[in-house]
């Protein structure tokens, strides 16, 4: 399971100091995003090199709590499923043991012309 701290900034809450509905989304994908550089994922060379990158498919998404202006919060991200062309991932958003948002991310593989493109193999060994 990967982890990533975060603090809630001003600019991340709406009027009443609460996290805006839309940047627990943005959390995840920071989330995501570290955890494939901390495989040793390039994306940019991915892209640039194969001409592949990863998009998001689906998400699945439950607001359980409100967080707050200051909060210190822990992005975990842990893969549920792989195969050659989908990764499903299960991402939560939390503050000290409470669950304040829960995903579940399935990520796939594209060409950069758009098209479907099965995940290279080393990547596959990776995600799994």
């Amino acid at each position: 399971m990967h982890k990533l701290n975060i603090r809630v900034y001003y600019e991340d809450t709406d009027m009443a100091g609460i996290v805006y509905y839309a940047n627990y989304l943005k959390f995840i994908e920071r989330g995501r995003s570290e955890w494939v550089a901390d495989l040793g994922i390039d994306q940019l060379a991915l892209k640039e090199e194969e001409g592949l990158v990863f998009v998001v498919r689906r998400v699945e998404a439950d607001y359980l709590a409100p967080a707050k202006m200051g909060d210190d919060l822990v992005v975990e991200t842990e893969t549920m499923s792989s195969t050659g062309v989908r990764w499903v991932l299960n991402q939560r958003v939390m503050r000290d043991s409470e669950v304040l948002f829960q995903a579940v991310v399935t990520v796939v593989m594209m060409s950069d012309t758009g098209h479907p493109a099965r995940m290279p193999a080393n990547i596959r060994q990776l995600v799994h």
